[in-house]
């Protein structure tokens, strides 16, 4: 049911098509829920290819309660991975099953060298469908942590 919350986002912003690296990506309320709270965020799309390549990269800083949900059309493999390349924040990483259920969570780090074949690679560790990038400490100090599930739906986020 979540995740029919999830995916509902793909239509609006598949409209979009591919944006300039300047602008940001379309947003849209969102919130994680834990056994006992709802915490409002705003996330950015990242749903082409392109927008999902370029990620954060290049960004100087992150609106508190602000991140970007990367969102795929079949499940990914726990081999695959993020990097911080050309990333100057450091960041949070919640790894989301189909029913935007978080499986995994890790911090990264800015990879400062030039080129990226020096940068390490943040393997999931499990299958995921979405990712969820916050400002590093944002899921822990929200206690937030795996089993807990985002949402984007209105009537759950707004009651």
């Amino acid at each position: 049911m979540a995740w029919a919350l999830i995916t509902g986002l793909f239509v609006p912003c598949l409209v979009a098509g591919e944006l300039k690296a300047e602008e940001p990506l379309p947003s849209r309320e969102a919130c994680l829920m834990t056994d006992h709270r709802i915490i409002p965020i705003t996330v950015e799309m990242a749903i082409t290819e392109s927008e999902r390549r370029k990620g954060l990269m290049g960004r100087e800083s992150l609106a508190p309660d602000t991140g970007m949900l990367f969102l795929y059309d079949k499940p990914r493999s726990p081999d695959h991975g993020f990097w911080m390349y050309r990333t100057l924040i450091p960041l949070d990483i919640a790894y989301l099953d189909q029913e935007g259920t978080i499986k995994a969570i890790k911090q990264m780090v800015p990879c400062r060298s030039t080129s990226g074949s020096d940068c390490p690679v943040y393997r999931a560790g499990v299958s995921f469908s979405a990712v969820l990038e916050m400002n590093q400490f944002f899921f822990r100090n929200n206690g937030i942590s795996v089993g807990h599930q985002l949402s984007t739906s209105e009537s759950i986020c707004k009651p």
